[in-house]
C-alpha cells in the first residue's frame, strides 16, 4: 500500500480523501484541473468515516486513515451521497473493516442497494435526526436533488463542521485543503463552473435550501464538501455566491457562442460583440473551436443574454453548435435574452434551428435573426453591430427594471 498522510481539519476531524490529478472529464464537463474525492475521519468515541472515495482510490484513502488510527477501529460510516465517486470504496471497506453501522438517508440506502446489490443493513436517517458517536453527535439534513435524490448534509456540532457532499464543492485537484490557501479568482471560477454544470438546473431547489438554512441552526465554521478545498474563513461567502447564481438576476453581460467554417460567421460574431461593448454591455465571445461546452455554461450562468451563431451544414446546425445547445438545454438557464445569426451557403436553416432551440430553453428572442449568404458585406457587419447595440440596450433596461 502506498504511503499517504491525513490532513487535520479541526481538533478531531481529519481529511482522508484522495486527489485525482488526472481527471479531465466528469459528467460531460471538462475538469481541466482534476478533482478531489473528500472523505473525513471523525475521532469520536465511535470512530466515524464520513463518505468514502472513488473505488480506484481505496488504497490511498486507507493509507491516510492508517496514518491517524487503525482503520479496523472505524465503527460508523456515513454515506451522504451514493454516487460512485463517493461510495465506490464502500463495499470493499465494508468487507475489510466490518463497521458496526452504515448510515444514509432513506433514498441513499435504496441507492446503495441498487448500486451494490448487497444485503447490508443500512441505518436510515432523516432531517433533524441525530446519531450519537459517544462523546460527539452528528445531525442530518436531507438535501434531496442537490444534486441526487439521496443527498444529505451531516453536521458535527462539537467541531462546527458541516459535511455537505456535493454542495459548495468544485473540481480542483490541489494539495491545499482550504480555499483561503488558494488564489481567490481560481477558487471562485471553479466553484462557479461546478455550480453551472452540476447545479444550475436545480437552482429553484438551491433557493429553497438557502432560505431554510438559517432555521436549521447549523452554527458551522467549516463547510466540508466532497470535492475540492474546504471553506473555513468566511464560509458564508460561498453561500452568498450560490444565492447570486441561483437567483439569476439580470446582468449586462452577453455570451456570444459560435462556430465557423470559413470565418464568415466569426466576422459576424466579432461585429455583434463590438456592438454589445459599444452599447455598454460586457461581451464574452466563445468560438467553439477553442471553447468547451462546460466553459460556455459557466459564462452563461451569470449572463443576461445568449447570442448563438452557426453556419448551415447539410441543412442543419453546425455539429459543435448543436452539441452546446443540447448541453445548455439540459442545464436550463433562466431569465436570458437571446438571438441567432450565421453565414450560409446555398441554404440557411441554421438560424431558425437556433431560434427553435432557444425557445425550447425559454430564452426570450430579443432580436430578429441575422443570416447572410457567404462572406458578409460591410452592410451586413453594420447590421450585426446594430444587433449587438440593441441587445445591450435591452440588457440595460432589464437591469434598471430589476433595481440592480
Amino acid at each position: 500500500m502506498s504511503v499517504f498522510s491525513a490532513q487535520k481539519i479541526t481538533e478531531n476531524v481529519y481529511w482522508v480523501g484522495a486527489i485525482d490529478w488526472a481527471l479531465r472529464n466528469f459528467h460531460g464537463y471538462q475538469t481541466s484541473r482534476g478533482t478531489t474525492y473528500n472523505a473525513f475521519l471523525v475521532l469520536g468515541e465511535k470512530l466515524t468515516l464520513v463518505d468514502t472515495v472513488k473505488g480506484a482510490f481505496y488504497d490511498e484513502m486507507m493509507a491516510r486513515i492508517a496514518s491517524v488510527v487503525d482503520p479496523s477501529r472505524i465503527e460508523v460510516v456515513v454515506s451522504n451521497h451514493a454516487e460512485l465517486d463517493h461510495s465506490g470504496s464502500l463495499p470493499r471497506l465494508r468487507e475489510s473493516i466490518k463497521p458496526l453501522q452504515i448510515v444514509a438517508s432513506p433514498m441513499g440506502a435504496a441507492a446503495l442497494a441498487e448500486h451494490f446489490h448487497w444485503d447490508a443493513s443500512v441505518t436510515e436517517v432523516k432531517t433533524g435526526q441525530t446519531l450519537s458517536l459517544g462523546d460527539k453527535s452528528l445531525r442530518f439534513v436531507e438535501t434531496r436533488m442537490l444534486h441526487w435524490p439521496d443527498s444529505m448534509f451531516a453536521y458535527l456540532e462539537d467541531e462546527k463542521v458541516l459535511f455537505t457532499n456535493d454542495a459548495f464543492g468544485m473540481h480542483l485537484a490541489t494539495s491545499e485543503r482550504f480555499t483561503d490557501e488558494l488564489d481567490h479568482s481560481l477558487v471562485e471560477w471553479e466553484a462557479k463552473k461546478y455550480y453551472a454544470n452540476i447545479l444550475m438546473p436545480l437552482s429553484s431547489i438551491v433557493k429553497v435550501l438557502l432560505k431554510k438554512l438559517p432555521s436549521l441552526n447549523l452554527d458551522f465554521e467549516v463547510l466540508a464538501p466532497d470535492h475540492g478545498p474546504l471553506w473555513r474563513k468566511e464560509p458564508h461567502q460561498i453561500i452568498e455566491l450560490y444565492d447570486r447564481w441561483a437567483t439569476a438576476k439580470p446582468t449586462r453581460k452577453a455570451v456570444v457562442v459560435f462556430d465557423t467554417m470559413w470565418q464568415s460567421t466569426a466576422a459576424m460574431a466579432r461585429s455583434i460583440g463590438d456592438g454589445l461593448r459599444h452599447g455598454g454591455a460586457s461581451a464574452i465571445l466563445m468560438p467553439l473551436e477553442g471553447s468547451h461546452r462546460s466553459d460556455v455554461a459557466t459564462e452563461v450562468l451569470d449572463a443576461g443574454a445568449i447570442v448563438v451563431g452557426s453556419p448551415t451544414m447539410n441543412n442543419q446546425l453546425y455539429p459543435t453548435v448543436a452539441e452546446v445547445l443540447t448541453y445548455l438545454k439540459g442545464l436550463r438557464p433562466v431569465g436570458k435574452l437571446g438571438a441567432a445569426f450565421g453565414s450560409h451557403g446555398w441554404s440557411g436553416e441554421a438560424t431558425s434551428r437556433i431560434e427553435e432551440q432557444l425557445k425550447e430553453m425559454k430564452v426570450e428572442l430579443a432580436a430578429e435573426a441575422l443570416r447572410h449568404k457567404y462572406v458578409p458585406t460591410t452592410e451586413v457587419l453594420e447590421q450585426c453591430f446594430a444587433m449587438g447595440a440593441r441587445l445591450a440596450e435591452k440588457l440595460a433596461q432589464r437591469v434598471e427594471n430589476s433595481g440592480e
